[in-house]
Parts: structure tokens; sequence; C-alpha cells
């Protein structure tokens, strides 16, 4: 696990922060809300040059995405970065990001999804925590005011974030534990968790509460992901894990969905579960900090972390 671990200055009105894309294109006309959103916080919006490049599913090619990622860790102008979209490619570059830079001078870095491998590789060799929150296209569609609420709040101030199950979200039936624990907070899209493993830029989570969410994976493909995490031991260490949104994770085909296949792969593994958080890639998904120290109650069914940012 990561020691010395750097919460980056939250941002402040008049802050300049960039939009960059190290991993899928956003379509056309998908970003406004976004930069809207932004600019009403007070902050000055830049797009990285090459956010709309395509390159097959990618937006642009490794070098140029990884360019991008790096002008922005470099540029003492930007203040943060916030990612268009999640998508893939992220993995295929991470060990081409400027840690020493990211490392040198710390800012917030915001998105989810693919973004995920980002945050390992900045926690893993910079030691900085990261904002596992909404990328830019989120708003497009109907979100609740809250929502970017809750991003504001975990970028331009230091209070801890709370999150509680909400009534709606299928995995709150999986909460179980009669006492609360407390680690550092790190996981993200669990296809992205199991990516890392094996390689140079997976974290340690002995001690550490997983946070975990996915979409469009079917239940066997499910069960082979925290599959692979137990047979790899990246879970014997773990003190507890918050389960976020599963979304468009179902097989008509077969009696077990989402929640039947986390009952199955997590309850046995002794730890206290807290289900049923809205962070994810479901409707209206709140901010998580990655990498910050925080407490998870099943008796009192919250989740209450440091902020990513000081």
């Amino acid at each position: 696990m990561a020691h010395n671990v750097i919460r980056p200055p939250r941002l402040r009105s008049g802050d300049t922060v960039r939009l960059i894309s190290p991993s899928g294109p956003p379509e056309n006309g998908k970003l406004e809300s976004g930069i809207a959103l932004l600019k009403s916080w007070g902050l000055t919006v830049q797009v990285s040059p090459h956010a709309y490049d395509r390159h097959g599913y990618l937006a642009g090619t490794d070098e140029v995405r990884a360019a991008e990622l790096n002008a922005a860790l470099r540029d003492p102008e930007v203040r943060g970065l916030f990612c268009t979209r999640g998508g893939y490619g992220l993995s295929r570059m991470v060990d081409a990001v400027d840690t020493d830079a990211a490392k040198a001078d710390p800012k917030p870095v915001v998105g989810y999804s693919d973004i995920t491998a980002l945050f390992n590789t900045l926690y893993v060799h910079s030691g900085i925590t990261g904002v596992h929150g909404p990328v830019m296209t989120s708003f497009i569609s109907d979100r609740d005011a809250s929502v970017g609420e809750a991003l504001r709040q975990a970028v331009m101030t230091d209070e801890d974030v709370k999150l509680t199950p909400h009534p709606d979200e299928p995995t709150g039936v999986l909460t179980q534990g009669d006492a609360a624990v407390s680690g550092r907070l790190l996981g993200g899209n669990l296809s992205l968790v199991v990516d890392a493993v094996g390689t140079r830029t997976c974290p340690d989570y002995t001690g550490a509460i997983l946070f975990c969410e996915e979409v469009n994976e079917e239940p066997y493909r499910l069960d082979r992901i925290l599959t692979q995490l137990r047979r790899a031991g990246t879970l014997d260490g773990i003190v507890g894990i918050a389960i976020g949104q599963f979304t468009g994770c179902v097989d008509e085909d077969w009696d077990w969905d989402a929640v039947d296949v986390l009952g199955d792969r997590l309850s046995d593994l002794g730890v206290p579960i807290l289900g049923g958080l809205r962070f994810g890639h479901g409707k209206d998904p709140f901010t998580v900090p990655f990498g910050t120290m925080a407490t998870l109650d099943p008796v009192n069914r919250t989740l209450t972390a440091q902020s990513a940012v000081s």
C-alpha cells in the first residue's frame, strides 16, 4: 500500500482545469453541459486539443493520449483534470504516465470506469488520491442536481464524503456485519480492479476497504472477475467492502443476477459489507474519494471517507 499519501489541493474559483480523453472519445456536442457546470463553479475550462480524436475505439493513439495526459500533469496553470468519458484504453498507456510530474505538482483527477486504471497508477507510483466521480459526458442526461453538487463539494472543499444506501439500489440487501471498520478506500470499476492484478500498477489492498461497481457484465463474468480476485489473493487482506451500482449486469437465460453473484462470492470473506451505495454507472451516481482513509459502518449503514483534496 502506498505510504505518505498525497491529497492534492482543492480547486478554487478562478482555477483552470483541463478536460482530457485518456480512454475513449466523447461524441460531438456531449461536453457542453459538463463544461457549463464547471464554469458555474467559477472554474476556467480548457479542452485538450486532441480530446475528440478517434483511433478506433480510442481517443487517439496511445502516444497522443499519453502526451495529452502528461501535458496536463506538467502544466502549472492546470489545477485539475476532468476526464471526458471512460470507455477503454488507459491500460494500454498507463506505464507512460509521468508519475514524477504528478507527484511534484499534485492535482485532483476526476473520472470513473476505465479511469480506475489511472487512479491505480497515480496512487501506486505517486501516492496521490483520486476523485471517483462523474465524467463530463455524464451531464448530458437528466441528472439530479445533487450529483453535480456532490462532485463540486468533493473537489472544492475538504469536507468528508458520506454515503448512505439508496432504497432503489438492489445491492442494499448484501449489507452484513456488526461493527464498523476503517481502512484506505481503494477499488472502482471491478473489471479494472482485476485488470491490474499481476501488474506494477496494482495497489496493495491489505487493510483496505474495497469499493466496487460495474456495468454491462453478465453474472457469470462477474463471477469470473471475483473468482480471479480471490484466487490471486487480492482480497485476502481487505477489511470491508462497499458495493455501488451494478448496472445492466443481467442474463435472462439464468436465474442468478448480479446481486446473487456478489453475495455468493463476497459474503463468506468474513468482512463487513455495505451495499446499496449510489456510485457507478447507474442513476444519479455520487462521488467517492479514491485512496483516502474511510470508515464503513454496516450497522448505521454509512460510508464516511476523508476528502480526496486538501
